[in-house]
C-alpha cells in the first residue's frame, strides 16, 4: 500500500470538509443563532490541517486496489472525525461519542440520531427543533455529501477495485462489462454529480412550491436524495401536507434507483429503465408491500381511504430505500405490519443508488439461484444457468452474492448479541443492528420512530457507528483492512 498516496487523498478530504462548512456557516450568519463561530473555527481547523498535509504529500501516484480500500474506509472515518467538530464546538452535542455517532450516521446516510430526548439533553428542550439553523443545515448537508459519495463509490470506484460491486453492476446493466456511463472516470464523475444536482434542485424547488420555506426545502432535499432521513422536525415528515409527502415519496424512489439509469436518460436520452430487471423487481416489492400495508392499516388503524394508502406507500418506500423518514409511529401498527417493515430493513435500494441495505439486485440473484437449484432437483443432469433477463450470470457473481449475504447476516447476529450484552432488550437490539447495517435509521422498541439512540451506552454507539460504516461501504471494503493478507 502506498501510504503517501493514501495520506494525500485523506488530507484533501479533510480540507474539503472544512470548505463544505461554509454553506451552513452562511445560514448560521443569516439566522444569527450563535453557532457561526463554531463553523468558522471548525473550518479553520480542517483547512489548516488538510491543506498543508495535502501539499506535503502531493505527487504522481498510481493507485492500486489496496490503496482504494484504504482510501474509501479511512476517508469516511476521517471525514466523520472532522465533520463532528461543529457539533462539539457549538455545544449542540456535549460529548465526542455522541457527536461522532451523529456525524457517522449522517455521512453514511443512516439517519439514526441522538437528538430528541430533552431529559438527556436539557439544553435542547424542544429536541431537534431547538438546534441552531446552521447545525440543522450541517446535519442535513453531511447526508447529502455522503449520498453523492456512495454513488461515486459504488458506480465509479468499485469497478477499479475488482470487488463484488463490479459483479453487481455487470448483473444489472446491459452488456458483458461494467457500463460506467462514459469511457473516462472523470466524465463518469461529472455525469453522476450533475444528475444528483439536477434531482436535488428539482426537489428543492417543488418543495418550496408546496409551501415549505427555502431552509426546510433544502434540508429535506439533502436528506431525501441521500436516502438519509434526518429531518429538522421532531415529527419527521408527518406535519407536511399530502402534496409534499407524495413529492418526497417520488424523490425517495429516484434516490433508490441506480443513478446510471438516471444519467443515461437525463444527459444521453437513452431509456435504460425499460427492461431493467432490478428496477422492475424493486418497484414490484414496493407495490406488494404497499398493498399489504394498506390493507392491514385500513382494517386496523385508519380506515379505507387516501390517507391509509399514502401512509402505506410512504413507509414502504422510506424503509426499502433506507431513507428512514416517518409519517406515523409504525409501532402502533399490528404485528403483521411491523414484520413487513422489518423485512424491508434487509432489502435496501438498487446498486448504484444512495440507498443502503443488502441491495435489491442481490435479493433478485438469490431468488433466481434458489429457483435454479430447485429445478436442478427435478433435472439433476440439466444445465440450468442463473439468468437476469437474457444474460446468464457468471458463477463468480453468484458466489460473491451468497458470500456477501452470509457475511451480512453473520454480522447482524454478532452486532445484535453484543448489543444485548450491553443491556439492550432483544427487540431494540435486533432492530438497531438491522437499522445500522442497512443504513435505515429508526428501528423498533427503544430506538423506534418516536425514540432515539441517546440512551445507549457509549460502547453501543461506537459499535453501531462501525456497523453503519460496514453497511454503507459494502462490508468487505472495510473488513479487508483487518485481514493479514492486506498488510503483507
Amino acid at each position: 500500500m502506498n501510504r503517501k498516496a493514501v495520506l494525500n487523498v485523506l488530507f484533501a478530504l479533510i480540507g474539503f470538509t472544512g470548505v463544505f462548512m461554509l454553506l451552513p456557516a452562511a445560514w448560521a450568519w443569516h439566522f444569527a443563532d450563535g453557532d457561526l463561530p463554531a463553523f468558522l473555527q471548525a473550518a479553520a481547523i480542517c483547512v489548516g490541517i488538510g491543506t498543508p498535509g495535502y501539499l506535503l504529500t502531493r505527487g504522481e501516484y498510481a493507485l492500486t486496489s489496496r490503496d482504494g480500500f484504504a482510501i474509501v474506509t479511512l476517508g469516511w472515518a476521517s471525514m466523520a472525525l472532522f465533520a463532528c467538530l461543529p457539533f462539539l464546538l457549538s455545544g449542540a452535542i456535549p460529548t465526542f461519542t455522541d457527536a461522532f455517532f451523529e456525524t457517522m450516521s449522517g455521512l453514511t446516510t443512516t439517519g439514526a440520531t441522538i437528538f430528541g430526548d430533552s431529559t438527556r439533553m436539557p439544553h435542547l428542550p424542544n429536541g431537534i427543533e431547538s438546534l441552531p439553523h446552521g447545525i440543522l443545515m450541517w446535519r442535513a448537508f453531511i447526508q447529502w455529501i455522503g449520498g453523492i459519495g456512495i454513488i461515486m463509490f459504488s458506480v465509479a470506484i468499485l469497478p477499479f477495485m475488482g470487488m463484488g460491486g463490479t459483479s453487481l453492476l455487470k448483473a444489472e446493466m446491459p452488456g458483458p462489462t461494467v457500463d460506467r456511463i462514459q469511457p473516462r472516470i472523470q466524465q463518469t464523475a461529472k455525469t453522476l454529480v450533475f444528475t444528483y444536482l439536477i434531482f436535488s434542485g428539482a426537489e428543492a424547488i417543488l418543495l418550496r412550491i408546496g409551501g415549505e420555506s427555502w431552509f426546510s426545502s433544502l434540508t429535506h432535499t439533502f436528506t431525501t436524495m441521500a436516502s438519509g432521513g434526518f429531518s429538522i422536525n421532531n415529527d419527521s415528515i408527518s406535519s407536511m401536507g399530502a402534496y409534499n409527502q407524495y413529492l418526497i415519496i417520488l424523490f425517495m424512489l429516484f434516490a433508490g434507483i441506480n443513478f446510471t439509469l438516471h444519467g443515461k436518460f437525463i444527459l444521453g436520452g437513452r431509456n435504460l429503465y425499460k427492461g431493467n430487471r432490478e428496477l422492475y423487481f424493486f418497484l414490484g416489492i414496493i407495490t406488494v408491500f404497499t398493498l399489504l400495508l394498506f390493507i392491514d392499516t385500513s382494517r386496523n388503524n385508519y380506515g379505507w381511504g387516501e390517507y391509509s394508502f399514502r401512509t402505506a406507500l410512504f413507509m414502504a418506500t422510506s424503509i426499502i430505500t433506507t431513507t428512514g423518514y416517518a409519517t406515523v409511529d409504525y409501532e402502533t401498527w399490528s404485528p403483521f405490519a411491523q414484520m413487513l417493515l422489518l423485512a424491508l430493513f434487509f432489502v435496501g435500494g438498487s446498486a448504484g443508488s444512495t440507498g443502503g441495505g443488502i441491495k435489491v439486485i442481490r435479493i433478485l440473484i438469490l431468488v433466481k439461484y434458489i429457483r435454479s437449484e430447485m429445478r436442478k432437483l427435478v433435472h439433476p443432469h440439466g444445465v440450468i444457468p442463473v439468468r437476469i433477463g437474457n444474460e446468464a450470470l457468471h458463477e463468480n457473481i453468484i458466489r460473491n452474492t451468497i458470500g456477501f449475504l452470509l457475511f451480512y447476516l453473520a454480522l447482524f447476529l454478532v452486532v445484535t448479541i453484543l448489543l444485548t450484552f450491553m443491556n439492550l432488550d432483544i427487540l431494540s437490539a435486533l432492530s438497531a443492528s438491522a437499522a445500522a447495517l442497512g443504513n435505515v435509521g429508526p428501528g423498533f422498541g427503544s430506538v423506534g420512530p418516536t425514540n432515539n439512540y441517546a440512551h445507549l451506552q457509549d460502547s453501543a454507539k461506537w459499535l453501531l457507528s462501525f456497523a453503519m460504516l460496514l453497511g454503507r461501504l459494502e462490508i468487505f471494503t472495510v473488513m479487508v483492512l483487518f485481514s493479514r493478507t492486506f498488510w503483507k
